[in-house]
């Protein structure tokens, strides 16, 4: 197909589909004439994949870049992938030296150790947890980190949910691809999940009325 179709089929303009040429994210069509080029399914599932990294995920263009490397690199351990689309989510790790920061990570670190997780208390998952938490306890709600292991025990569960799906593919470009879908877009998927079963479980607590209305004296 040419790139006109290209983009008509995946509502991608066709100034982007160049743009993502050019950074290497999509890979370049077969040339058919020196102007011309012509693309395929793969570049149609690419460029869906791009876009959803981009507009669901909200991953940058270069990290895009990053995880598709990943992706592409038959050599690189699935774990490493997954890692690698991971390691893109989170805001980073703002440097601050008080008593909150340093209590967070102990409870971060805690939490890892107490739950057997395979990771580290240095990964930018943990830093974020720290982050978050410390957050919370300059708002006066250190309290929070009593909840950590029924937030822990949700996590296992969805994070069983997401291998469990990438397990059901069969071709290995499909599983690739699968990890990055799993771990980058189950994360706005969990993300709005959770929202709506907040409102679900604040109308069961505090009922759906709203507050009382004033009425005229």
């Amino acid at each position: 197909m040419r790139i006109g179709e290209l983009s008509r089929k995946t509502g991608v303009s066709v100034p982007s589909i160049k743009y993502y040429v050019r950074e290497g994210l999509l890979p370049p069509g077969e040339l058919s004439s020196p102007n011309q080029a012509a693309y395929d399914e793969t570049h149609e599932r690419r460029l869906r994949l791009i876009r959803a990294l981009l507009d669901v995920g909200g991953l940058k263009v270069a990290a895009i870049a990053d995880v598709l490397a990943a992706v592409d690199d038959p050599d690189r351990p699935l774990h490493n992938v997954l890692g690698v689309a991971s390691d893109h989510l989170g805001t980073g790790h703002a440097a601050h030296d008080d008593a909150e920061s340093a209590a967070a990570d102990a409870v971060v670190a805690d939490l890892i150790s107490r739950r057997g997780w395979r990771a580290h208390a240095s990964d930018p998952a943990a830093a974020e947890l720290s982050k978050a938490l410390a957050a919370m306890a300059r708002l006066g709600h250190a309290a929070f980190a009593g909840v950590l292991d029924d937030y822990a025990d949700a996590a296992e569960q969805v994070a069983r949910a997401d291998l469990g799906y990438v397990a059901r593919q069969v071709a290995v470009a499909d599983v690739v691809e699968s990890v990055v879908i799993g771990t980058v877009l189950g994360e706005a998927v969990f993300s709005a999940m959770r929202r709506l079963a907040h409102a679900d479980a604040s109308a069961a607590l505090y009922g759906t009325d709203g507050p009382p209305s004033r009425t005229a004296d």
